[in-house]
Protein backbone atom coordinates (compact mmCIF):
# COMPACT_ATOMS: atom_id res chain seq x y z
CA UNK A 1 0.00 0.00 0.00
CA UNK A 2 1.42 3.48 -0.84
CA UNK A 3 2.12 5.30 2.16
CA UNK A 4 2.41 8.71 0.12
CA UNK A 5 0.13 10.39 -2.94
CA UNK A 6 1.19 11.23 -6.44
CA UNK A 7 1.32 14.85 -5.80
CA UNK A 8 3.55 14.43 -2.80
CA UNK A 9 5.85 12.40 -5.26
CA UNK A 10 5.64 15.22 -7.62
CA UNK A 11 6.56 17.69 -5.17
CA UNK A 12 9.53 16.05 -3.58
CA UNK A 13 10.87 15.81 -7.32
CA UNK A 14 10.46 19.70 -7.80
CA UNK A 15 12.05 20.22 -4.40
CA UNK A 16 15.20 18.26 -5.54
CA UNK A 17 15.69 20.48 -8.42
CA UNK A 18 15.08 23.81 -5.81
CA UNK A 19 17.26 22.53 -2.60
CA UNK A 20 18.61 25.51 -0.36
CA UNK A 21 22.48 26.01 -0.73
CA UNK A 22 22.32 24.84 3.30
CA UNK A 23 20.78 21.65 1.84
CA UNK A 24 23.11 21.03 -1.00
CA UNK A 25 25.68 21.64 1.49
CA UNK A 26 24.66 18.86 3.44
CA UNK A 27 24.04 16.38 0.55
CA UNK A 28 27.45 17.04 -0.71
CA UNK A 29 28.70 15.28 3.13
CA UNK A 30 25.88 13.30 3.47
CA UNK A 31 25.46 11.47 -0.17
CA UNK A 32 29.05 10.13 0.28
CA UNK A 33 27.40 7.25 2.78
CA UNK A 34 28.73 8.47 6.48
CA UNK A 35 29.50 5.50 8.69
CA UNK A 36 27.62 3.27 5.27
CA UNK A 37 24.25 4.99 5.77
CA UNK A 38 22.47 5.84 2.90
CA UNK A 39 20.73 9.26 2.51
CA UNK A 40 17.82 9.71 0.36
CA UNK A 41 17.34 13.77 -0.53
CA UNK A 42 13.60 15.43 -0.78
CA UNK A 43 12.49 12.09 0.07
CA UNK A 44 8.21 11.67 0.56
CA UNK A 45 7.14 10.63 4.05
CA UNK A 46 3.31 10.33 3.94
CA UNK A 47 1.80 13.27 3.04
CA UNK A 48 5.58 15.21 3.65
CA UNK A 49 8.70 15.40 2.04
CA UNK A 50 11.78 15.25 4.63
CA UNK A 51 15.10 17.03 3.34
CA UNK A 52 16.96 13.86 4.42
CA UNK A 53 15.88 10.81 5.08
CA UNK A 54 18.28 7.50 6.56
CA UNK A 55 15.92 4.52 6.12
CA UNK A 56 18.73 1.98 8.49
CA UNK A 57 18.12 4.71 11.37
CA UNK A 58 14.47 5.52 10.52
CA UNK A 59 16.39 8.99 10.71
CA UNK A 60 14.42 12.24 9.46
CA UNK A 61 16.68 15.06 9.34
CA UNK A 62 15.73 18.55 8.33
CA UNK A 63 17.08 21.77 7.32
CA UNK A 64 15.48 24.98 8.92
CA UNK A 65 16.09 28.26 7.16
CA UNK A 66 15.43 31.19 8.38
CA UNK A 67 11.39 30.84 7.19
CA UNK A 68 11.04 28.56 10.05
CA UNK A 69 9.98 30.72 12.30
CA UNK A 70 7.93 33.05 10.83
CA UNK A 71 4.60 33.33 10.75
CA UNK A 72 2.65 29.63 11.99
CA UNK A 73 5.65 27.56 10.79
CA UNK A 74 7.28 26.82 13.90
CA UNK A 75 3.20 25.60 14.99
CA UNK A 76 3.27 23.12 11.33
CA UNK A 77 7.02 22.03 11.97
CA UNK A 78 5.75 20.93 15.47
CA UNK A 79 2.55 19.00 14.80
CA UNK A 80 4.66 17.84 11.36
CA UNK A 81 7.26 16.04 13.40
CA UNK A 82 4.72 14.76 15.83
CA UNK A 83 2.89 12.87 13.11
CA UNK A 84 6.52 12.11 12.06
CA UNK A 85 7.03 10.48 15.52
CA UNK A 86 4.32 8.65 16.55
CA UNK A 87 5.04 6.87 13.04
CA UNK A 88 8.16 5.78 14.52
CA UNK A 89 10.83 8.19 12.60
CA UNK A 90 12.96 10.07 14.72
CA UNK A 91 13.77 13.92 13.51
CA UNK A 92 16.21 16.19 14.00
CA UNK A 93 16.11 19.64 12.79
CA UNK A 94 19.23 22.17 11.95
CA UNK A 95 18.80 25.56 11.41
CA UNK A 96 20.46 26.54 8.10
CA UNK A 97 23.15 28.56 9.32
CA UNK A 98 24.83 25.88 11.45
CA UNK A 99 24.92 24.05 8.20
CA UNK A 100 26.36 26.87 5.99
CA UNK A 101 29.03 28.02 9.59
CA UNK A 102 29.89 24.08 9.80
CA UNK A 103 28.91 21.09 8.05
CA UNK A 104 31.17 18.39 9.78
CA UNK A 105 29.73 19.40 13.20
CA UNK A 106 26.35 19.27 12.00
CA UNK A 107 27.10 15.73 10.64
CA UNK A 108 28.67 14.48 13.59
CA UNK A 109 25.39 15.29 15.26
CA UNK A 110 23.42 13.91 12.75
CA UNK A 111 25.04 10.50 13.06
CA UNK A 112 25.09 10.60 17.04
Amino acid sequence: MRQTTRATVAKARRLRREMSPAEIKLWQVLRGRPQGLKFHHQHPVGPFVADFYCPARKLIVEVDGVAHEMGDNPRRDDWRDVWMRKRGYRVVRIPAAEVMADVETVLLHILG
